[in-house]
């Protein structure tokens, strides 16, 4: 696996974990279908949330939200569309939030979340 992909991977456990002892729910993880994946689907006091997560071991290249762009963030509604058509529950309340982590080697994570960034 390459260094890249081991970070994400990193990343989106660390934000998992994040999630859970902010006391959201984990639904899905990965969850893909042909127009893209989201990274974390959750629930939290009723809402469910949709949650993108970007991993950066330094700001060499920015910072992790730098990289939610408006494109992403179009893609990013249409897939948590596209989930809950595909859930049994009728309507729910949704948000779209971000998980930025900044993971050094041999440091520890900094983890931000942005709630509802779209």
């Amino acid at each position: 696996m390459k260094a890249k992909d081991e970070l994400g991977r990193r990343g989106e456990e660390l934000a998992a974990q994040y999630l859970v002892k902010q006391g959201y729910g984990i639904i899905e993880r990965n969850w893909r279908c042909r127009q893209g994946e989201i990274d974390v689907v959750a629930e939290h006091e009723g809402v469910t949330v949709f949650v993108e997560v970007k991993t950066r071991s330094g700001l060499r290249y920015g910072h992790p939200f730098e990289a939610i762009t408006i494109a992403k963030m179009a893609r990013l509604r249409r897939l948590a569309g596209a989930w809950c058509e595909g859930a049994e529950s009728g309507r729910r309340q949704i948000r779209i939030d971000a998980i930025g982590v900044l993971a050094p080697p041999r440091q520890d994570a900094v983890i931000e979340h942005l709630v509802g960034i779209f």
